[in-house]
């Protein structure tokens, strides 16, 4: 498990008005702290969904494929292939 990590966030304007909408007796959470990593939560899902989209995309597309196009790989030509790029 990574250590800790404390971060230092200045907002203000309407950005700080935001925030206070969301935390305290008015909001959905009880400290900034709590909002802060609900919000990186929700971006590491978002991230890890695109990733698993692209990747359903890429073997949809691979098994849509003729079986005609397939061809028998051993492992050295694979990684060759990937080391090029």
């Amino acid at each position: 498990m990574s250590k800790a990590m404390t971060l230092n966030v200045r907002v203000s304007g309407a950005l700080s008005d935001f925030v206070s909408a969301n935390v305290g007796d008015v909001g959905t959470y009880e400290n900034v702290s709590e909002y802060v990593r609900d919000l990186i939560r929700r971006d590491k899902e978002r991230v890890e969904g695109e990733r698993l989209a692209l990747l359903k995309a890429e073997l949809a597309h691979a098994f849509a494929a003729p079986e005609s196009e397939y061809q028998p790989l051993d492992a050295d030509t694979i990684i060759a292939r990937n080391a090029r790029g």
